[in-house]
């Protein structure tokens, strides 16, 4: 089978928000039939390569396998690839692979794998064991460890999707010792605080930003490999990213390799590093185990992460890119100018820097003149996108 061909699988992406709306369009451009699957509304419904649009149960649930099963049984489909854009998705195709395996084609880990990445306590034991540079960190059973460590630090979840759904945010920063214990008391009501960790947060700035190494891999072999750094997030810190920019680290790169390998991983993932200046080292943060929002920015450089996962699913011969186009930007104009203009406000960036940032080739998150209702759409869909998917309690430090 080849790309065109009358029987081309099709492919499913799971989640059609920024990067589902973004791999939409990388298969649909090839000519790739392709459904789209959403708990919402979504983005990706509205692009003309989307055949299909069904409203689905909860990721996490039973009845979101079941119900992929039975689209699978009255589409009459087989053999179509499974495209997750969160590690509920992951995480719950994993479980179920056996199940699904006579219906679709995927590439997630097995289950412990799985449990070795998105469990950060699980995952820095690994990259501890090949090499790879992790902050200093402890854990709810030895908390008082966090007494001798260098503040501030940062309270995350084990499971990072979890944390964030119960508290609205990545991470919680603390100032001191008796802060950490407030706030570790303070969250119970809605965090498991077994099922935190507490970290050394590395001083970071304008000029020091978390860079994200993406690669796919076959076993742990790193075929194809694109590095990029968010420029602005929001929140302003340690969130997600309205603006970034395609970079190249060769250290990284050297960080990196052993724990994919360590892993033996096989598909695309993201693993965020941050240089830590104190030591001159680049340490882990975390890997997301399937494509991130800003995969549209691998894609205009090179690296077209939908396509070799696509390729490789369906044993298509394919050559895999080892160079890519640096210093090319990613932008999501929306929520970029809110938060730009909230990085102003609170002195992180000066208007002349946010001015001076925008200068260069860009590529847009969601407009595109050959797809464009998203774009038309995206505006009026952000306020409803955020009250179905952000309506969570909030924590805030007092």
């Amino acid at each position: 089978m080849t790309v065109g061909d009358d029987n081309m699988k099709g492919a499913i992406v799971l989640e059609g928000h920024v990067q589902g709306l973004s791999n939409t369009r990388s298969l649909g451009e090839l000519g790739i039939p392709v459904y789209v699957m959403d708990t919402v509304h979504c983005l990706a419904q509205h692009s003309k390569y989307c055949t299909k649009y069904f409203r689905c149960p909860d990721f996490k649930s039973e009845a979101f396998i079941k119900f992929l099963i039975e689209t699978a049984q009255k589409e009459n489909i087989r053999g179509w690839f499974l495209i997750g854009s969160n590690d509920h998705i992951v995480e719950n195709l994993a479980l179920h692979k056996a199940q699904l395996a006579p219906f679709y084609k995927m590439l997630v880990p097995d289950k412990s794998a799985l449990y070795n990445i998105i469990n950060k306590k699980n995952l820095l034991k690994v990259a501890e064991g090949c090499g790879t540079a992790i902050p200093s960190t402890c854990y709810p059973e030895n908390i008082t460890e966090a007494e001798s460590f260098r503040y501030p630090l940062l309270i995350k979840g084990n499971e990072g999707l979890s944390f964030f759904k119960a508290t609205h945010q990545k991470a919680i920063q603390v100032d001191s010792y008796q802060e950490l214990m407030d706030v570790c008391n303070s969250i119970r009501e809605t965090v498991n605080v077994q099922d935190i960790m507490i970290q050394e947060l590395i001083p970071n700035d304008k000029d020091n930003k978390v860079v994200s190494f993406t690669c796919f891999a076959i076993q742990g072999d790193i075929k194809s490999y694109w590095m990029g750094r968010k420029l602005r997030e929001h929140p302003v810190k340690y969130g997600t990213a309205t603006f970034a920019e395609s970079i190249l680290v060769p250290a990284i790169l050297e960080e990196a390799t052993p724990l994919v390998k360590a892993l033996e991983y096989t598909g695309t993932c993201e693993i965020e590093f941050l240089l830590d200046k104190r030591d001159g080292k680049y340490k882990l943060i975390e890997i997301n185990p399937r494509t991130w929002l800003w995969v549209g920015l691998a894609k205009a450089c090179g690296i077209d992460y939908a396509k070799l996962m696509y390729n490789f699913l369906n044993n298509i011969p394919q050559e895999y890119p080892n160079t890519y186009q640096t210093g090319i930007k990613w932008i999501n104009w929306l929520t970029d100018t809110v938060y730009g203009m909230k990085a102003i406000h609170k002195g992180l960036i000066t208007t002349k820097e946010y001015v001076k940032s925008l200068r260069g080739k860009k590529v847009r998150a969601i407009w595109s003149l050959n797809d464009l209702m998203p774009g038309i759409v995206f505006p009026f869909m952000s306020f409803y996108i955020a009250k179905k998917r952000g309506a969570q309690p909030v924590y805030k430090k007092s």
